[in-house]
């Protein structure tokens, strides 16, 4: 790295420090200060011994009266813009695609276990992934949707870095997909988002293919949404009727011959097929081959008319040499009126870095301690959570100043590998870049010791909740899935 690019590399961090300093609000030092222990911690398991990193100036209580105090509650009439400041400061740290032209995001929801938090309400049913075959992946707490944006490999470095713009509590009362919509609708309108107007793409899983959630998303003139879809579902083709001029009475007919995706005699020849090979990791050589096929339906409902929006439907099958298939064959839908701007590849491509934010959750909770805050009030949780997406971006910004310190048995990495800095290693230098550029904190002052409680005062007892069951699935809820 040049002198000059490296000057402009630490021009630009502290630029986008000070932004952010300015958008912390209420005990924006001691939030700050508590951004970079969280984003340089190493040892800590635990929030309140974040306190203990040299980064983190003050004492315990001032960690968690800057979390406490970090945004107001949802009601709060400043609550709207104190989020919008934020995003704001988080939307400059996207880089604008080179090699691809469009914006790509994902949407997913990760779960918080709370199964012992009597005092915490609004607790409920969530699913939760259990390792051990035979468990049911049910677990008692809360669950956030996050959406984040996904940089170009070459941009990130062919690491797994995804940039999250917004995390927000699922409630009890509500849907993974009603409260995605909200997310989605502030992140693509929001006037400082430099995609706004452009193409932009979002990926995500089998859950988000309800009609619920695709009925608004078809919506969005520059939105292509490619999400994965269960092979047990059944489609249709668009109903192309005859050049008779005989007129019939009655409804007109929107669909088509059955295509279902588990009985491939109802398929017929793909409209477009991509064939290459790739190489894995090991070694081992693969084909690849996508096959697709325009103009597919799904049945809709009198709420959502989806015989309006048809979309594509994709194939991805994995082979060896021998032609036998290493995987089960992947479906995935492309809705959107700009769909065919995307070729298959495109398609392909920008799906498999949907498994990005995977990596983001793991390293949330394993290095940065996202459900590791254990509070009986809900803001006070989710200003903590919001604490973490923050963190991140603080590491995604210092990438570019960080150097690679392999520990005795890391051999395999080098300083040259500067291009491949994962979110651990900028984590493992953050204190030292800090220590050497500065915060924009100011220094704490002592206010001397609190009296504490009155002597006899006893406190009330904090209110047990009961955990809240979500309603079955109905009939008369199907209409959502097809």
């Amino acid at each position: 790295m040049t002198n000059q690019k490296l000057a402009a590399d630490v021009q630009d961090f502290r630029a986008w420090r000070n932004h952010l300093y300015q958008a912390l609000g209420s005990r924006r030092c001691s939030v700050m200060e508590l951004l970079d222990s969280l984003s340089s911690n190493l040892q800590a398991s635990s929030v309140a011994a974040l306190s203990l990193n040299p980064l983190f100036r003050r004492d315990y209580n001032s960690l968690y009266k800057g979390i406490q105090d970090f945004l107001p509650t949802p009601s709060h009439p400043d609550y709207q813009q104190a989020m919008s400041d934020l995003f704001s400061v988080i939307s400059a740290t996207v880089p604008d695609p080179v090699k691809r032209h469009f914006y790509l995001f994902g949407v997913d929801a990760t779960p918080c276990p709370r199964p012992y938090s009597t005092t915490l309400s609004d607790r409920s049913y969530i699913y939760q992934p259990n390792a051990i075959k035979g468990n049911k992946p049910v677990n008692i707490g809360h669950s956030y949707s996050v959406v984040a944006a996904l940089p170009e490999p070459n941009e990130a470095g062919k690491v797994p870095w995804a940039i999250p713009l917004s995390g927000q509590r699922v409630p009890a009362d509500k849907k993974d997909i009603d409260v995605a919509q909200t997310q989605l609708t502030t992140i693509y309108h929001h006037e400082s988002a430099p995609w706004k107007d452009k193409l932009s793409v979002l990926v995500a899983d089998s859950l988000y293919s309800q009609r619920a959630f695709l009925n608004q998303q078809v919506n969005e003139d520059n939105l292509v949404s490619i999400i994965r879809v269960k092979s047990n579902r059944v489609f249709y083709r668009k109903f192309i009727p005859s050049d008779s001029p005989k007129k019939s009475s009655g409804h007109p007919r929107w669909y088509g011959d059955r295509f279902d995706l588990k009985d491939e005699t109802t398929w017929s020849q793909p409209d477009e097929v991509f064939q290459s090979t790739f190489t894995t990791k090991r070694g081992r050589n693969l084909n690849l081959k996508i096959s697709g096929w325009n103009q597919l339906l799904m049945k809709g409902t009198k709420e959502y008319k989806m015989h309006k929006y048809p979309f594509r439907l994709l194939q991805v099958m994995v082979s060896d040499d021998t032609g036998k298939s290493v995987w089960k064959p992947m479906w995935l839908m492309v809705i959107g009126s700009r769909r065919h701007e995307l070729s298959l590849q495109d398609c392909h491509q920008a799906y498999g870095q949907r498994y990005d934010l995977e990596h983001f959750f793991r390293f949330g909770k394993q290095k940065l301690l996202m459900t590791t805050y254990f509070t009986p009030e809900i803001n006070h949780e989710e200003n903590w959570f919001q604490l973490t997406l923050l963190a991140y971006v603080n590491l995604w910004q210092a990438r570019k100043l960080a150097t690679v310190l392999p520990r005795p048995w890391e051999g395999y990495l080098t300083q040259t590998e500067s291009l491949k800095v994962t979110p651990s290693l900028v984590q493992r230098d953050f204190y030292r870049i800090i220590s050497s550029l500065g915060t924009p904190a100011q220094s704490p002052k002592r206010r001397g010791y609190s009296p504490g409680r009155i002597k006899g005062e006893k406190k009330e007892p904090r209110t047990r909740h009961k955990v809240i069951k979500k309603q079955p699935f109905c009939k008369n809820q199907k209409s959502q899935v097809s």
